[in-house]
């Protein structure tokens, strides 16, 4: 399978700003790590695909969080990302809606009513949070509508994945399209007339589109490359040792409770789904941590 990568590109005399990316192996990832079914696999991969190229518009070591909270049966999703590196969690993965077209049903599963929140952590004394309605539930329209209302930038953002008869994740990718501050209005125009007679993105990934691919069918001959591959992955940070430290925050008196009923607790990974196991003695030692640092405040 094909490495997951990035394009970002100025087109347009610099102009316009186009981020390109393919996507499949961490939507697959995401897949198998939740057992999406069809129409939950697509909504959360479109989620994950927009979430990765944002991520890029930002600084190593800075952080995105971002929650699509819609009415529709799939719930909450949860995003983090940090550039290019991803991880995602779904409320309700056994979703899987089609339209009468035989289309997966993305819209309807995650609903148009709801919220797209994103939460900044730029390392600066508070995180950011900026939040805009959703307004189709198909995910491109809703970063679309994010960029423009929370951002101030123009955008257009195209995604999509494919599912194969097994279930798993043919290919997945998008782009985002941005005008940047003092763009003509012929140069507008003109990305105008390329949009409307742009090729699907769901077809362009169908025919095996490279990031580069896209952004040559959206401006032609008119670009310059800034970066023709950054690496995107989906990973997940979690372990034993972290979790334990969160633990310490229920409190002593949670504690000592599952030392005396269970003498054991178990702690599932929202992100990647594996299961940490405390026996009695690792409980003991999180209690004496929560004791310790009483002590010594």
């Amino acid at each position: 399978m094909n490495k997951d990568y990035c394009t970002k590109a100025y087109a347009f005399n610099k102009f316009i700003r186009i981020y390109a990316a393919t996507t499949t192996n961490l939507v697959e990832k995401a897949r198998q790590c939740h057992s999406t079914w069809p129409t939950a696999t697509a909504a959360l991969g479109r989620f994950l695909t927009a979430s990765a190229m944002m991520s890029l518009m930002y600084k190593a070591g800075e952080h995105l969080t971002l929650i699509i909270d819609g009415n529709g049966q799939i719930g909450q999703m949860v995003v983090e990302a940090s550039y290019g590196v991803v991880k995602g969690s779904i409320e309700r993965p056994g979703v899987y809606l089609k339209y009468n077209n035989g289309h997966l049903a993305v819209g309807l599963a995650v609903g148009n009513e709801g919220s797209l929140t994103v939460i900044k952590d730029l390392k600066l004394k508070e995180p950011f949070t900026s939040i805009s309605p959703l307004q189709t539930g198909e995910i491109g329209d809703d970063f679309t509508y994010y960029f423009a209302v929370s951002e101030q930038i123009p955008s257009s953002v195209g995604l999509g994945v494919l599912i194969d008869p097994d279930n798993s994740v043919k290919s997945a990718g998008g782009f985002i399209i941005q005008v940047m501050t003092g763009c003509p209005n012929e140069v507008l125009d003109e990305l105008e007339d390329k949009l409307k007679n742009l090729t699907p993105v769901s077809e362009m990934i169908a025919k095996g589109y490279t990031p580069l691919d896209m952004i040559k069918e959206i401006a032609g001959d008119n670009f310059e490359i800034l970066d023709e591959e950054i690496p995107l992955s989906y990973e997940c940070d979690c372990s034993k040792e972290r979790f334990a430290l969160k633990m310490e925050a229920a409190g002593e008196e949670q504690i000592q409770d599952m030392i005396d009923k269970e003498g054991k607790a178990e702690v599932i990974c929202h992100f990647c789904m594996k299961h940490y196991n405390y026996d009695k003695e690792d409980l003991v030692k999180i209690l004496n941590n929560i004791r310790n640092k009483k002590k010594n405040k």
